[in-house]
C-alpha cells in the first residue's frame, strides 16, 4: 500500500504553534503515514542564486520558517504512530557530529519514527550565514553523510575525512532504528544521483510523472553496491506550486488525486501533498481544515 504524507504547518507569518499541534493530531487520526518540514532558515533580499538556484526570488513563504527538527520533536511529543520526516535538510546548514546527536535524540524521543532526508541547497547567503561555501556543497556532501553515519556506530566513534574529522570519542544517543533511520535523498544532479545510489535509501522526487521516476530508479538500483536494496520512492504532489498561479478548479484535487493513484500503481512508498505554498492558506482555519479535506487523495493512495 502507498501511504500519503502531509506537510506540516511550517512556512509563513500565519503558521502558530498551536496550529502545528492540531494539524499533526488530525493528520495522524486519519490515516495519513507522515509528516514533513523543510530546511531554511533566512530570506535574502537581494540573493545571489535565487529560488532553487534560478533567478527568482524566494517565495514570500519563506520569510518566515519554523525550524525543522524543533517543530518535529514538538510534534512527536502530540503524536504516537505517524512518521516523522525531513524534506529536506539542507546540508551546508548543519555539521554532522551534532547534527547526529539531535537526529538520534528525535528517533529515541519519537521511538523509531524519524525519516532524515538530505540534500546540497540552494541558497548561497545560507552557506554564508553557516560559515559554509555552496560552491563546495557537493564534495562536503560526500564527506558528510559518512561522518553523520559514523556518530551512529558502536561506539568508540572515530573518522578521517576530506572536510570533517571525528577524533576516537563516545557518541550517544544512537537511534532507536536499526541499522538506522532511513536516509532519503533530495539530490537531482548527475552527482547527486550518484550518491542517492551510493549512500541512501530512497529518493525524493518532486514534480515528476511517476514513468520518469520509475526509469531513474531502475538506473540508480543498477549501480548500487551489494547488500543495498532498491531505492524506494517518496515522490511529491504540489496543490500549488511555489510562485505559480492558484489551481484554476481552486484545490487541484483531480490531480492530486491523480498523482496518488499513479504512485500506487507505480509501487511508491509514499507520496507527500504539499501545501505550503498553496495561496488558499491564508488563515490557521485554513491550515486546519487541510487534512479532512484532501482524504480523497488518501483513498486514491490506498486503492
Amino acid at each position: 500500500m502507498t501511504g500519503v504524507g502531509i506537510c506540516l504547518p511550517q512556512l509563513g507569518r500565519h503558521v502558530r504553534g498551536d496550529v502545528i499541534l492540531e494539524f499533526a493530531r488530525r493528520a495522524e487520526a486519519l490515516g495519513y503515514s507522515s509528516l514533513w518540514v523543510q530546511d531554511h532558515f533566512m530570506y535574502p533580499l537581494a540573493p545571489k542564486r535565487g529560488y532553487g538556484g534560478g533567478g527568482n526570488l524566494p517565495p514570500a513563504e519563506y520569510e518566515s520558517v519554523y525550524a525543522p527538527l524543533e517543530t518535529l520533536a514538538f510534534v512527536a511529543g502530540v503524536t504516537e504512530r505517524v512518521k516523522l520526516g525531513t524534506s529536506i535538510l539542507v546540508a551546508g546548514n548543519h555539521w554532522p557530529v551534532p547534527l547526529a546527536q539531535r537526529l538520534a535524540s528525535l528517533d529515541q524521543m519519537s521511538n523509531g519514527r524519524l525519516i532524515a532526508g538530505f540534500g546540497v541547497g540552494w541558497s548561497a547567503e545560507e552557506h554564508e550565514a553557516n560559515g559554509t561555501d555552496i560552491e563546495t556543497r557537493g564534495r562536503r556532501m560526500d564527506d558528510f553523510i559518512p561522518a553523520l553515519l559514523a556518530c551512529w556506530q558502536d561506539d568508540p566513534v572515530s573518522y578521517e575525512g576530506d572536510t570533517f574529522r571525528i577524533p576516537p570519542s563516545r557518541i550517544n544517543p544512537k537511534p532507536v532504528q536499526s541499522p538506522r533511520p532511513m536516509l532519503l535523498s533530495g539530490m537531482w544532479s548527475k552527482e547527486g544521483l550518484a550518491r542517492t545510489a551510493h549512500w541512501f535509501d530512497a529518493w525524493n522526487p518532486a514534480g515528476m510523472r511517476a514513468t520518469k521516476v520509475k526509469s531513474i530508479v531502475e538506473s540508480l538500483d543498477a549501480s548500487r553496491g551489494p547488500g543495498l536494496g532498491p531505492l524506494k520512492v517518496f515522490t511529491r504532489s504540489f496543490v500549488q506550486a511555489p510562485s505559480a498561479p492558484a489551481p484554476a478548479d481552486g484545490d487541484n484535487m483531480a490531480a492530486m488525486v491523480a498523482d496518488a493513484i499513479a504512485a500506487r500503481e507505480a509501487g511508491f512508498e509514499e507520496i507527500t501533498l504539499e501545501h505550503n505554498f498553496w495561496s488558499s492558506i491564508t488563515s490557521p482555519d485554513d491550515w486546519l481544515a487541510v487534512p479532512e479535506r484532501f482524504l480523497p487523495v488518501l483513498e486514491a493512495a490506498r486503492g
